[in-house]
């Protein structure tokens, strides 16, 4: 019996020894960094993995190092030209992983998660503050640059890293709220009718080019129809000359000396006509003029029977007459 308790007593001592070794194991995850106190003295800096402390003379302290987003209270304030209005905003932050700015975390500030949304309530009010109401309600960016610039001033020793500062909402007073609804109102209809005038302006001035163009391409088409015309009638007077000139080529060429016959024939027709008698010749058509007043009737006669001497016109007489009929007679 009394072995058994031995025997008992050493079990449960191996299972509190293992218990005691096991219970110091620690694993750090990937998003956290730690440190190691012994004693309540700093010892080391702990990176992600498994570490082993002692128990009950070490301890292991870890924070998150994302980025975190934290809410800024909105609170009511007053602008430099004293209108009441509410501001709500938002900081993101993170911790940085290097080794001091741990220790910092954990030396140099108490609860820096409480403090920095403290410190970002007070600073927006000096900034808000310090500006017009207009200036924080357009300006938002800037109002944002200057908040950030001045936490960051503050928290460079606590290990943080401010990432941004975007304000949320900016709720004016209701009065306020009013008139700034009138006002935009107002600038909009101005831009509206504005707009208005401009698309009136910019459609007249379109009318008035194309009116210009269709009286320029109407000019132009009337000049091109003139020109058409002209070049034509111009053809036209070129194509009529040639054909004149040939055929008064093709005249001169092949139809001259019938031409002169045919003068010749017209003439004799008058005369005949006008009782003045023509001898033709067995030549042909180049007939000796013969003026015959008399009555006489008269006697065609070869040439060879004609005398030198006779001139192509004769005019009769009685005598002549005579003459030249024993002349044919011989």
């Amino acid at each position: 019996m009394q072995i058994s308790i031995e025997l008992i007593a050493v079990v449960i001592v191996i299972i509190i020894g293992v218990i005691f070794v096991l219970s110091g194991l620690r694993i750090v995850r990937p998003t956290h960094r730690g440190i190691i106190e012994t004693l309540g003295t700093y010892t080391r800096f702990q990176t992600p993995g498994i570490t082993y402390i002692i128990p009950l003379f070490q301890r292991l302290y870890t924070v998150d190092i994302t980025e975190t987003m934290k809410d800024v209270d909105a609170q009511e304030m007053i602008t430099q030209d004293n209108l009441n209005c509410t501001v709500d905003a938002q900081i993101y932050y993170k911790v940085n992983e290097e080794e001091d700015s741990i220790k910092n975390i954990f030396y140099k500030v108490r609860n820096f998660e409480y403090q920095i949304i403290n410190l970002a309530n007070t600073t927006l009010r000096n900034v808000v503050g310090e500006q017009p109401f207009d200036t924080v309600n357009s300006k938002r960016s800037t109002i944002n640059s200057a908040v950030f610039d001045q936490i960051q001033k503050q928290i460079k020793d606590w290990g943080l890293v401010l990432v941004r500062v975007e304000i949320k909402v900016i709720t004016p007073p209701p009065h306020v709220q009013e008139e700034m609804n009138q006002v935009i109102i107002a600038e909009k209809t101005k831009q509206a009718a504005k707009d208005y005038a401009n698309a009136t302006e910019v459609k007249a001035e379109g009318d008035k080019r194309a009116a210009i163009q269709k009286a320029d391409g109407d000019k132009a088409a009337r000049i091109a129809r003139a020109e058409g015309l002209k070049r034509e009638a111009e053809l036209i007077a070129e194509g009529e000359a040639n054909a004149i000139k040939m055929v008064n080529e093709a005249a001169e060429k092949y139809f001259i000396g019938n031409a002169k016959e045919l003068k010749k024939l017209q003439v004799t027709q008058a005369s005949l006509q006008n009782n003045t008698k023509y001898v033709v010749t067995e030549k042909g058509i180049s007939p000796q003029l013969i003026i015959n007043d008399t009555g006489v009737p008269i006697i065609p006669v070869t040439s060879e029977s004609v005398e030198p001497e006779s001139t192509s016109i004769d005019r009769y007489t009685p005598d002549n007459v005579q003459k030249r009929g024993r002349n044919t007679t011989r």
